[in-house]
């Protein structure tokens, strides 16, 4: 069953991680895919679809440019006549810090990718898909998001607005069939997490025993997050930030 069959998807930060889980998944439901990615890796995720039949698109998107936004979703217009779907994904962890010593300049920098960047991509989004009958926009919140993680305050803050921005795109364009949810994951093996074990080995454990789960999440388990929020299978859901975190906020 092709869940997004037919329909055009734009998935940042594709070229690794749960992005690029994202983009494959989409192109195996049916999508044409557009990967978007600050990071020319973004290529071999569209080569990897391209060779098992799928549709799909590089372009090099620094989304925290808002030019670069525009243009992303224009490639998706240009490229395959329309947008249904995106995804803003892309993220950046930030460093690991108390709130007094966070770094001025990372938390500005933190802000303008995960914030400003998914701001961006809803204010473009919107624009095409109120020309062709609506469609669906995915963000990427986080647990940090929803409680505050110790250490993560400037990531943490950036998710929190994340997941309000998408309750106002949700209500102010519900009547123009355009529905607007957010994923709030929580520890998922990643390049993002395996960086921070390195840089902190004392944290893999501690991200071991975060969640009631156990293990860590796959990042296929959070594509099929943003799959159903990207499908029919979800018509009726708007303004929600869905939990993917093995129970961690039932706690």
């Amino acid at each position: 069953m092709e869940l997004v069959d037919n329909q055009v998807a734009v998935i940042t930060g594709g070229a690794s991680g749960i992005g690029r889980t994202t983009a494959k998944t989409f192109a195996d439901h049916g999508a044409s895919v557009v990967v978007a990615d600050i990071d020319e890796d973004g290529s071999d995720t569209v080569a990897e679809i391209t060779e098992n039949g799928g549709e799909s698109t590089f372009v090099q998107t620094n989304v925290s440019d808002p030019d670069d936004v525009q243009q992303m979703i224009e490639t998706a217009v240009e490229e395959y006549g329309g947008l249904d779907i995106l995804y803003n994904n892309a993220a950046i962890e930030g460093p690991v810090s108390q709130l007094h010593e966070y770094d001025n300049n990372s938390f500005e920098q933190v802000l303008d990718v995960n914030l400003k960047g998914v701001w961006y991509g809803i204010k473009y989004a919107i624009d095409a898909m109120l020309a062709d009958n609506g469609g669906s926009i995915i963000s990427a919140s986080s647990i940090g998001g929803e409680v505050a993680v110790p250490q993560y305050s400037g990531y943490g803050a950036a998710k929190a607005a994340v997941s309000h921005l998408t309750k106002y795109a949700a209500i102010e364009y519900a009547d123009e069939g355009i529905r607007a949810n957010a994923v709030a994951p929580g520890i998922v093996r990643t390049e993002m997490i395996e960086r921070t074990i390195e840089e902190h080995p004392e944290m893999e454990e501690q991200f071991q025993e975060t969640e009631p789960m156990p293990g860590l999440a796959d990042p296929q388990e959070i594509a099929n997050a943003v799959l159903f929020l990207g499908s029919d299978l979800s018509s009726r859901v708007t303004g929600v930030t869905l939990p993917v975190e093995g129970g961690y906020l039932a706690q």
